[in-house]
């Protein structure tokens, strides 16, 4: 499916800031972006990125902050009301 015809169906551009745990560190935080057109607000393409990084990604997830523009539209930036908390 192209870009396009995903914008048309109300995916918008998604970015997501996600905080992680360095396995060597633990204590130490890194930040890791992510973007990808997604549809809100249930976040198909993220959750299966999260459920992929939990599965095979050493680094154990702190927190995802979650921001989403519509792309076929003026140039308009708003923060999605999600931020997700994994263990």
């Amino acid at each position: 499916m192209s870009n396009l015809h995903l914008q048309l169906r109300d995916y918008r551009l998604t970015t997501a800031e996600i905080l992680y745990h360095l396995p060597d560190h633990p204590r130490l935080l890194q930040t890791f972006l992510w973007q990808h057109l997604d549809l809100a607000p249930e976040y198909p393409v993220l959750r299966r990125f999260l459920d992929f990084w939990t599965d095979n990604i050493e680094g154990k997830l702190h927190s995802v902050t979650v921001a989403q523009v519509p792309v076929v539209t003026p140039g308009k930036l708003s923060y999605a009301m999600v931020s997700w908390r994994l263990h």
